[in-house]
């Protein structure tokens, strides 16, 4: 009921600004229709997955489960999450890191806003990962700003517009990154994807920096902002198969944590041990949720809304 309420707000609020807005001229129609209104291609994603994926989920035994603050165990899963706190004064830098074993790469799941795919359907990580019992969640590749890349989630094609690097987590443990431009969602999916992400830049391959990094556009559309600098972020690691690593890195609070460069970044995971990481939606998206509860503190003195989450069910 909550969700459905939410559903509605956003509706109403929504046709508000468009039949205030609608005076301004054709500029402000674009813009509401570009960032605000939502564009809904599948209104049920559950049912959709539920007849579209030819793989079932592992899921533990909840019966087995151990939870604290800052671990969970459950089957061959494990989940361990620490702050780490570098530097001082302005320069003082703080991030939070969830690793991560699965018993099996399905555990690892997509979610999206109000279970529906489209654009501009928004809610919060938090509220998106309690929808699916998640004990772990962190925001995703924000799909639901852009009409490109290519989206496979929990086995299941959504887009397949080519554009960018992505991510791809196949059903066999292992993670790649990949050229969007080289490949198709049905050769993915064929090859054993299970979930694709499609941001970047890709951090670290082969256990080293990505050259060029600091210099990589996401998008160059009208309304994005640079991904350069010291910002918030979030990243996903890969140390071995099953076996990954989230940061999520606070900033723009000086005498908290500044934030992160993508080289800092970098050096973050690769530190970290990951041979493979991947940038993820940052600035106000970053967010890290575990057992109920958003761990860090998100820049926007609060959660953004994004479009959709990774999470492990708990």
């Amino acid at each position: 009921m909550a969700t459905t309420k939410r559903h509605r707000l956003h509706l109403w609020v929504a046709a508000g600004c468009a039949a205030v807005l609608a005076a301004t001229g054709s500029a402000a129609a674009w813009a509401l229709d570009r960032f605000v209104i939502w564009h809904v291609e599948v209104t049920d994603v559950s049912q959709y997955e539920a007849d579209n994926s030819t793989v079932q989920p592992t899921t533990d035994d909840p019966a087995t489960a151990e939870l604290t603050d800052t671990s969970y165990t459950s089957g061959g899963t494990s989940i361990t999450i620490s702050t780490v706190t570098t530097g001082s004064g302005d320069d003082t830098l703080t991030y939070y890191v969830a690793d991560v074993v699965l018993a099996d790469a399905t555990t690892l799941r997509s979610a999206f806003a109000h279970n529906q795919f489209g654009e501009n359907i928004t809610e919060k990580t938090s509220e998106i990962a309690a929808d699916h019992d998640a004990v772990l969640a962190i925001n995703g590749d924000y799909y639901g700003f852009r009409d490109t890349g290519i989206v496979i989630r929990n086995g299941v094609i959504y887009r397949d517009e080519p554009a960018r690097t992505g991510i791809a987590f196949y059903l066999d443990g292992t993670v790649k990154i990949y050229d969007e431009t080289t490949t198709s969602a049905a050769e993915l999916l064929a090859d054993g994807v299970w979930n694709t992400l499609s941001f970047g830049p890709a951090l670290v391959e082969d256990g080293a920096v990505v050259a060029g990094i600091d210099q990589v556009e996401i998008d160059t559309n009208f309304g994005n902002h640079s991904i350069q600098g010291e910002q918030p972020r979030t990243a996903v690691g890969v140390i071995d198969a099953n076996h990954l690593v989230f940061v999520v890195v606070d900033g723009r609070e000086a005498g908290y944590s500044r934030g992160a460069t993508l080289p800092e970044l970098a050096q973050i995971m690769l530190d970290l041990g990951a041979t493979t990481a991947y940038n993820l939606d940052g600035g106000g998206s970053s967010t890290l949720y575990f057992n109920g509860e958003v761990v860090n503190q998100p820049s926007n003195r609060g959660e953004r809304a994004t479009s959709d989450i990774l999470y492990v069910a708990g």
